[in-house]
């Protein structure tokens, strides 16, 4: 199709807009009635509307609704979104919660991100000559290793939502240790552009120190200013948000960390912070959000994967990233002193994948460091991970429930006897 002009790409987009935000919502709905976190529904509404389905089934409808102008316009909208959706998770989160958990969040973190790394180099060696691409081993493994120790900090912090542990112990403590490894992932990554364009390493060592410079700013400068300001007006918060987002893009890491420390920064009004979430929360779930879910899906192309050793390969590399996930993570928080219940739990939540990690496959393809397969194949893994984690949230939920009415009813019998 050739360049449409700027009244036809306006008027496609809000098409495109409408088609998205309905198919999105009716989707994730149908998905949240047999348990699972709307956002899954989000991502397969968009495989629905991609080449994986009705680019197969009617491919006309899917380049009209779907051009690449319109596309364009619609990442746009769906980055403002997610900017705007940390925000008000960092608006959130109650750090506070985390008094005395320093030695926990070390460990957990730091478990979590280097037992998948210690499984995904040798799983990495063997995908290369069948998935690398135009770049060297050392850039390939190195992204995959990153890709395999994503934790996805905005799906996570939509299930703690929907799952009511967002401000639990231990859904704070799974948030953090997802933004320490995803600090650590972009890290990686930056490691895997220098690698993969000979940038040299002066560049991932000028991500390193703008990064701690900027969140030194943020908080020994920006907040206190904030809290001279008493309740800073929305049209404030929104301009800090969109410029902390911006900046913490040019230093190098995704603009969705500049978003939420905007919001962790903000002055700490349960009463207020709840109007502001009421104000920004509708238009960000129900129109914004969506897009970027939607986008998701259309990139991912299921049609590719055609043969049984490429969904072979699929399980093994859903079978490696849980295992290394899960596994370093529960283990970490049991050598700490939480029960197995807690610590599984903990393990599960931080095996949720998903936009972080697309937006690291993403720019794996652009750098030419993976195929369109492999995309293809992770997405899978990161929908997989996250399909997994709400059923066994509920159960483990219910265990830690029940655990403490007995250990509450013990207590009672034990001092009724006394």
């Amino acid at each position: 199709m050739g360049n449409l002009d700027a009244a036809t790409v306006s008027g496609r987009l809000l098409l495109a807009m409408a088609v998205l935000t309905v198919a999105v919502r009716v989707v994730g709905w149908a998905v949240s009635k047999i348990g699972q976190p709307r956002v899954l529904g989000e991502i397969v509404a968009g495989i629905l509307l991609g080449p994986s389905a009705l680019g197969l089934v009617w491919p006309g409808l899917m380049t009209y609704l779907f051009p690449q102008q319109v596309i364009a316009g619609l990442n746009v909208l769906a980055q403002t979104g997610l900017v705007m959706f940390m925000f008000l998770i960092g608006l959130e989160i109650d750090l506070r919660s985390l008094r005395g958990q320093g030695r926990k969040v070390t460990l957990i973190s730091h478990a979590s991100l280097l037992v998948p790394i210690a499984l995904a180099v040798p799983l990495a060696f063997w995908l290369y000559p069948r998935f690398g691409t135009q770049t060297d081993r050392l850039a390939f493994c190195l992204f995959f290793a990153a890709a395999m120790a994503i934790t996805a900090f905005p799906v996570l912090s939509r299930l703690l939502q929907e799952s009511d542990l967002l401000n639990t112990r231990v859904g704070v403590i799974s948030l953090v240790c997802a933004a320490i490894n995803d600090v650590y992932a972009w890290i990686m990554l930056a490691v895997v552009v220098a690698v993969a364009k000979s940038a040299g390493p002066e560049d991932v060592l000028r991500t390193l120190v703008l990064s701690i410079g900027y969140l030194v700013v943020m908080f020994a400068v920006v907040r206190p200013l904030l809290r001279r300001l008493g309740h800073p007006s929305m049209w404030v918060m929104i301009a800090v948000a969109i410029l902390s987002a911006w900046t913490t893009d040019q230093i190098g890491i995704h603009a969705i960390f500049g978003g939420f420390l905007a919001g962790a920064v903000m002055p700490r009004d349960r009463e207020w912070q709840r109007g502001v979430e009421v104000k920004l929360e509708s238009m960000i779930s129900v129109l914004l959000l969506p897009m970027f879910f939607g986008l998701v899906g259309l990139s991912t192309r299921i049609d590719q994967l055609t043969t049984a050793a490429l969904w072979l390969t699929a399980l093994l590399v859903v079978v490696v990233a849980t295992a290394g996930k899960l596994g370093g993570a529960s283990l970490a928080a049991r050598l700490t002193g939480d029960r197995w219940t807690e610590s599984l739990l903990i393990g599960v939540l931080m095996n949720t994948r998903g936009l972080t990690e697309v937006v690291i496959l993403t720019v794996g393809v652009q750098l030419g460091v993976v195929s369109s397969a492999l995309f293809t194949i992770m997405v899978l893994m990161a929908l997989a991970t996250t399909f997994m984690a709400a059923p066994v949230i509920i159960v483990l939920k219910r265990r830690i429930a029940d655990t403490r009415v007995t250990a509450k009813e013990t207590a009672t019998t034990g001092g009724a006897e006394r």
